[in-house]
């Protein structure tokens, strides 16, 4: 398994895992309607756009064969007025290479490009019932927010999670 950095060409594979692991994810989590509404096209050109802006850091991870399997993401978003920090806004991979050892492969490029930034604190914002989040605090994270956002009719918590020290991070990956 090979961790790179995304090209605009990975658009379309990135748009695959982002919609599959979506719907396996937060299978009892989302609404089913809002799920099977997700589309790869409008996913890749979402993805297309993501790729072209500069703030966002986007790897994949990639069989030997070229099939995209995983995605991480790191940016700074809108939101987060907090000084010499950014956010790891997504790391995601097929359900068939769950277990591997990849999503910490991915992690851990999230980070060193952290560092070399000089970031001191970067956040995180997982839903409550998405059991990524045990592995964010695994790693570290301590719980710092619960907001509630809304799906379709349904309310879900999302837990907003910081690290404070990238290094202590590092490490443990």
């Amino acid at each position: 398994m090979k961790i790179r950095k995304a090209t605009k060409q990975d658009a379309s594979g990135i748009a695959k895992v982002h919609v599959d692991s979506w719907k396996t994810t937060y299978k009892a989590i989302l609404p089913n309607e809002f799920l099977s509404s997700l589309s790869y096209e409008k996913r890749t050109t979402l993805w297309k756009n993501n790729l072209d802006d500069k703030t966002n850091y986007i790897v994949v991870s990639e069989t030997d064969d070229g099939l995209i399997t995983g995605f991480g993401t790191a940016s700074k978003r809108p939101t987060n007025m907090v000084a010499n920090c950014g956010d790891l806004t997504s790391i995601y991979l097929l359900e068939d290479y769950h277990g591997q050892g990849i999503g910490k492969l991915l992690m851990k490029e999230l980070f060193l490009h952290f560092k070399k930034l000089n970031y001191e604190t970067v956040f995180v914002e997982v839903l409550e019932d998405n059991k990524t989040r045990f592995f964010y605090e695994y790693y570290g994270a301590k719980l710092i927010q619960t907001e509630q956002l809304k799906f379709a009719e349904n309310i879900v918590n999302e837990l907003i999670y910081e690290w404070g020290n990238i290094d202590e991070v590092l490490k443990k990956l």
